[in-house]
């Protein structure tokens, strides 16, 4: 089976840009991925930061959905901690009944940013990971009609009653909700660009433990993956700075820094700093179209994925979509 490559759009706001225009970036880029043959296009769910635009996930995907024809629509993911579960479940299947068999509804417990925006945005929610467990069990059972003691043995539904049902992703870093994701029957989802270790033994762990569900009867899994490609090496360079400066910026808590090339180029790295750089350039796949294309295929062999998925961050929304569009001709998509 040939290598699927799928988008995952964070929604970036550029220095002297704003949301307004990151999101237009968003319609241009989802038309342009369905015509390359991207598999899905998702958006990610981030709060109280100046530098990414998108909040909700759920209303872009329905806006998104309405610019493409072919390509799969879905979060990556809705941090389910943050919202109420009945509303979750009746979002997506009002998406799912505009755009059947196209919604995907990606999961994860992560706050999206900081904890006091989290309690902001769920009063309700102690960050206990048994309450999430729960609300997973929960979820499946609104999406797919299933009474039990949450939804008073049916007597609650998540509207609107459709017949089919959003394909359900589980994302993990730490590779724990790889075994909630085997446990309910969920595809999975490694996000190498957060956390470059431990990706092919969480991935081998869900594929030994899945247990079929009546939406998923054999394991299902893929990678995402920070990646930029250009033919100009100099700028691949360039992107590379950018992210070495960027991510280490995101370890200290700087989340509403926008750095220019110039700001990392003159940056003076400390040892300790040097070494963290060199660790996070795991979470990145930056070069020349022959240098990423080998390297996202030995990404997928290692981790034994049959998607990858890829975020790009770069200073210019033509280099961004030239990026995808080499990506989508290196590995034959359309």
């Amino acid at each position: 089976m040939s290598l699927q490559l799928s988008i995952l759009d964070q929604t970036p706001i550029r220095r002297g840009s704003n949301a307004a225009e990151a999101l237009q970036e968003s319609i241009a880029l989802v038309r342009l991925a369905d015509e390359w043959g991207y598999t899905r296009y998702w958006l990610s769910e981030h709060h109280n930061t100046i530098t990414l635009a998108g909040a909700a996930p759920e209303v872009l995907i329905a806006r998104l959905a309405a610019e493409s024809k072919r390509i799969r629509l879905g979060s990556g993911g809705i941090m389910l901690p943050n919202h109420s579960t009945l509303k979750v479940a009746e979002n997506f299947k009002l998406l799912e009944a505009l755009y059947p068999q196209r919604i995907d509804l990606g999961v994860g417990r992560a706050p999206g940013g900081d904890r006091i925006t989290a309690q902001l945005l769920n009063p309700s929610n102690t960050f206990d990971p048994q309450e999430y467990i729960q609300q997973i069990s929960d979820l499946q059972d609104f999406l797919t009609d299933n009474p039990n003691y949450n939804n008073i043995q049916g007597k609650v539904r998540a509207i609107p009653q459709i017949d089919t049902v959003p394909e359900m992703w589980m994302l993990t870093s730490s590779g724990e909700s790889a075994y909630l994701a085997a446990h309910s029957g969920m595809a999975l989802s490694y996000a190498q660009f957060i956390n470059p270790v431990g990706g092919k033994e969480a991935i081998a762990i869900y594929k030994q433990r899945f247990k079929p569900s009546a939406q998923l009867k054999a394991p299902k899994a893929s990678a995402g993956v920070f990646a930029f490609c250009s033919e100009d090496e100099q700028k691949a360079e360039q992107v590379r700075a950018i992210m070495d400066y960027r991510l280490l910026s995101f370890e200290k808590g700087r989340y509403d820094e926008i750095p220019t090339y110039e700001v990392a180029k003159k940056y003076n790295y400390t040892e300790n700093e040097w070494q963290r750089v060199l660790f996070n350039r795991q979470r990145t796949i930056i070069g020349t179209p022959d240098v990423v294309k080998e390297k996202i295929i030995a990404l997928a062999a290692e981790l034994e994925v049959p998607e990858i998925i890829l975020s790009t961050f770069a200073e210019s929304r033509d280099d961004r979509f030239n990026s995808y569009r080499l990506l989508s001709q290196l590995f034959n998509l359309i």
